[in-house]
């Protein structure tokens, strides 16, 4: 009896050492489709999300990566969220935009003006908006971390001008938002899983496509592809998430520690995607592509306007309005 209260006062003694949640031992695996390159930005938000956690939550959380699609493809991990099958993952916004139209306001060409001005509206009211839609259907966004200005790559010719997307296939992500984009110059929008892109490529069975940078030079698309025209047609940010089943199976402690995490990866994946931006033309340009800059994208902007007036029902016409409103 002696031998048991003893063994009780220590563990009462110990339990109050120890901080509140730190019992909880929490495995949170995260994917993303892409590599796992120092420069590929989707890897970059998950290892600054993985950093951030171990220096707030110690061994109370530990982040496993799946890159290169081990989780599956996106549209794939994002119904994992949904139903709890996936706990985190990064993804990119048009395929989230399948799930909550909403995040079709971020896909519509020449939106924003520079990554400064992303930022603004997606740290902003904005993007508190789409947080809150994707949250009720089950997937919580950390944050709206940076993917880049989208280019185009292809092997038929360098673009100018609109009328240098004629007729040349590109392969786009299944989403109508850029298949409307690409047709509206005139191009042959093929949409297609990111999984079959390099092959089909190289294969000849589409002409290009169209990526950030980080994402052309992560996965050597330098390989099997001729011109990279600096068309920044679309801002690309890459949304890293949590499953709210995922979210809720921790500690409240845990949850802030998650929430916490979560901007402090988004602040300093965007500083580093910034860093790496200038590098990674000169690497395109170093492995043998032809490189031309945009300097007036205004003829592209007329040949895109109407997709303003398609999409505006989907979106919101409120939200368009306050995201155009907050853009300029």
């Amino acid at each position: 009896m002696k031998y048991t209260a003893k063994a009780w006062l220590a563990t009462l003694a110990l339990s109050l050492v120890i901080p509140a949640g730190a019992w909880a031992q929490s495995i949170l695996k995260i994917g993303w489709t892409t590599t796992d390159s120092p420069d590929d930005p989707y890897a970059l938000a998950a290892h600054y999300f993985s950093d951030a956690l171990k220096e707030s939550a110690g061994d109370s959380i530990t982040v496993q990566y799946y890159p290169n699609r081990q989780l599956g493809d996106e549209k794939q991990m994002l119904e994992g969220l949904r139903f709890g099958t996936v706990d985190a993952a990064v993804i990119t916004n048009s395929v989230v935009a399948q799930l909550e139209p909403a995040f079709g306001l971020n896909d519509l060409p020449f939106l924003y003006a520079s990554a400064n001005n992303a930022y603004q509206v997606l740290d902003g009211a904005v993007g508190e908006q789409l947080a809150k839609k994707l949250e009720a259907k089950g997937v919580i966004v950390l944050g709206f971390t940076e993917g880049g200005f989208r280019h185009m790559l292809n092997n038929k010719r360098p673009v100018a001008a609109p009328e240098d997307v004629k007729g040349v296939k590109y392969r786009v992500m299944q989403n109508p938002v850029f298949i409307d984009m690409f047709n509206a110059m005139h191009g042959s929008a093929v949409p297609m899983a990111w999984g079959e892109t390099f092959t089909a490529v190289q294969q000849g069975t589409i002409d290009g496509l169209e990526v950030p940078l980080a994402v052309a030079a992560g996965n050597k698309l330098y390989e099997v592809t001729k011109f990279l025209s600096l068309t920044g047609h679309s801002y690309s940010t890459n949304l890293l998430l949590i499953s709210k089943r995922a979210f809720n199976k921790l500690t409240p402690e845990q949850q802030q520690q998650v929430i916490a995490a979560g901007k402090k990866a988004t602040d300093a994946q965007r500083v580093k995607s910034a860093q790496n931006d200038a590098a990674l033309r000169k690497v395109m340009a170093d492995n043998g592509m032809a490189v031309n800059e945009i300097t007036d994208v205004s003829a592209f902007r007329s040949a895109v306007a109407p997709l303003y007036d398609k999409y505006r029902p989907k979106v919101g016409s409120a939200l368009l309005d306050q995201a155009l409103n907050s853009a300029q």
